[in-house]
């Protein structure tokens, strides 16, 4: 994969690192305001005050914000091992998203944010654009 979808790629993971920035700022009140955004826009209501206030919902998702960080900087730092790996390394990538989407996606729904199964969707779109318009899922031989 080279060009377009190469930096397509890498704008992908740049998005869901920024995510994974947002959701952390859950972590303190001071900083929380942030993550109510995401959680109004995603959740289609607004997040009154207090609404990280207790310490399992503040932990759950500044926590959640860190392993999105991870995810995002762990994709990003091994984008050139994928590359060089080729359609096997591509297809495990892409098998890792299809089950944290039907999983995450399914929670979704079940718990009233139905909005985040959409930006799932999206998310899993912009990177399916690039693997499958570069060919980066079929194997050389």
């Amino acid at each position: 994969m080279t060009g377009l979808w190469k930096t397509w790629i890498t704008l992908w993971c740049w998005g869901v690192i920024i995510f994974g920035a947002v959701l952390a700022t859950a972590g303190l009140p001071a900083t929380e305001g942030i993550a109510g955004l995401a959680f109004s826009l995603i959740g289609g209501a607004q997040v009154e005050a207090g609404y990280f206030d207790p310490p399992g919902m503040r932990f759950s998702v500044a926590l959640m914000g860190a392993v999105t960080l991870g995810w995002g900087f762990t994709i990003l730092f091994l984008l050139p091992a994928i590359h060089a790996a080729g359609a096997p390394a591509w297809r495990g990538l892409t098998t890792a998203m299809l089950i944290w989407f039907v999983i995450d996606s399914a929670f979704s729904v079940s718990t009233g944010f139905a909005l985040n199964a959409v930006s799932n969707i999206v998310l899993v779109i912009l990177l399916m654009v690039p693997l499958l318009a570069s060919g980066a899922l079929k194997s050389a031989h």
